[in-house]
């Protein structure tokens, strides 16, 4: 599953929008009138698939700028877990420096995601990587206290999610909201799953040759490349706000208020953040079933290398090899079974086994190439930023979430059942979502933007 949905963002103003608890479904706002899109290149010699994602231009700097972020914050990450053990030689405050990369997701997209929607897209991708550059350079800095360094950690993910958010949102207005931008989504969540695993590859190297403040001010050069090929690869957009909008924390839990209030919004998002919850469960506990199971650090490097292959060679496939329409039938099906190869762990399997079974679940995160154009559909253009900013917070947090409670039944189950159990369980929730899904799915000619089915004019 992947740990980054990349998202964009920008800003904008909303009614007041009843509170989901007491009210009924959310009003969303009316899209504004309809921004040119990129150009759609049609004819026989037009290229296709992902050769038509990287034949714009500015989607190419997008990916470059992208590749190297994720680069300087795995490799950050991975450097600062070090340098904080080094400094304390506590396991507790080493591993809290990689717990600090998720906990925050919370808030910076709950609390900024406004940002997302009232300021020009390229200002806050690159005003975002700027302040990533300045808070590592800190850590660099040999007086930087270690709960400063904890400090900057949290800056850093809490600018995550608006980052993220940001850029999907963007995305929409680099490739449009159709077919490039399905694939453009897949080919950065692909990058992000081959980036994790060369990150702690790269990271591990360069934590031979050099301290961990040398390798951390490498990833200050990644930051900044990041933010020139933003600055000077895309186009200046104006925001999406309307003008007049409110404050900007009044305006980020408004955005939350109207995505989450929303059923058929609400529905989706919990499509994309139910799966990750269950799927970390064999990730989180891959050390303490290699030692049940009485294998070494190279099987347990495969068991942790496996679901990310499944998932890199799926999401290929399905943007390669299928029609847009048999993405989105493969949605439901593929995100209700999904978890089910993971209840084989019952078994207590061995390595290679074990290895087959992450791979297939792996592979069935596929359904979020579906899920993106769903929801990429549903969310009117100027709410898009937030609802994009709160996706990824939410996708972040409960990932994290899901390794807490995975950790916390495995002090008092077998590991093997747990990651069989969070197979059954996942499933039987996924298949309670799945159904709310098919039930807020709008029918031919419909659209759901206020809780009720409207017609829509037939083009």
């Amino acid at each position: 599953m992947p740990r980054d949905t990349t998202d964009p963002r920008a800003g904008h103003h909303t009614p007041d929008s009843p509170d989901p608890a007491t009210a009924g479904p959310a009003v969303l706002p009316a899209p504004p009138p309809e921004r040119p899109g990129p150009p759609d290149p049609s004819g026989p010699a037009a290229p296709r698939g992902y050769r038509a994602v990287f034949a714009v231009r500015e989607f190419r700097a997008v990916f470059a700028a992208h590749l190297l972020s994720l680069l300087g914050v795995v490799v950050s990450e991975l450097a600062l877990t070090v340098l904080v053990y080094d400094l304390t030689s506590s396991p507790l405050l080493s591993a809290l420096t990689f717990a600090l990369g998720m906990l925050p997701y919370l808030v910076g997209g709950t609390l900024l995601g406004g940002v997302a929607d009232r300021f020009p897209a390229r200002r806050v991708l690159v005003t975002c990587d700027l302040v990533c550059a300045v808070c590592v350079a800190v850590m660099v800095l040999p007086g930087t206290p270690v709960a400063g360094l904890l400090l900057l950690r949290c800056l850093v993910a809490a600018v995550s999610p608006v980052f993220t958010g940001t850029r999907m949102a963007a995305l929409t207005d680099i490739l449009g909201e159709g077919e490039l931008f399905v694939l453009g989504r897949s080919l950065l969540r692909i990058v992000s799953q081959g980036s994790l695993l060369a990150g702690f590859g790269v990271g591990g190297v360069l934590l031979t040759v050099l301290t961990p403040r040398g390798a951390i001010t490498i990833t200050v050069g990644t930051f900044l490349c990041s933010a020139a090929l933003l600055r000077l690869g895309t186009r200046d957009r104006p925001a999406r706000a309307r003008e007049g909008g409110g404050g900007l924390l009044g305006e980020s839990l408004s955005g939350a208020r109207l995505v989450l209030g929303h059923r058929r919004l609400r529905a989706l998002l919990l499509l994309f953040w139910l799966p990750p919850l269950f799927v970390v469960a064999p990730e989180a506990v891959a050390a303490p079933y290699a030692d049940e199971i009485g294998v070494g650090p190279a099987a347990l490097g495969l068991l942790m290398c496996a679901m990310p292959v499944g998932h890199i060679a799926s999401e290929l496939y399905a943007g390669t090899a299928l029609r847009p329409r048999t993405r989105e039938r493969i949605v439901l099906p593929l995100a209700a079974a999904g978890l089910l190869p993971l209840a084989a762990y019952a078994l207590t399997p061995g390595v290679a086994v074990a290895a087959v079974a992450l791979v297939v679940t792996g592979a069935s995160s596929a359904y979020v190439i579906g899920l993106d154009q769903w929801f990429v559909a549903e969310v009117p253009e100027e709410l898009r930023g937030r609802a994009m900013t709160l996706l990824t917070a939410g996708l972040m947090t409960i990932q994290g979430v899901g390794m807490a409670l995975t950790g916390l039944a495995a002090e008092f189950f077998p590991v093997h059942l747990v990651v069989a159990g969070a197979a059954v369980l996942g499933t039987l929730c996924l298949l309670a979502l799945v159904a709310e899904v098919r039930r807020t799915a709008p029918g031919p000619g419909t659209e759901v933007r206020d809780g009720e089915d409207r017609q829509v004019p037939h083009g």
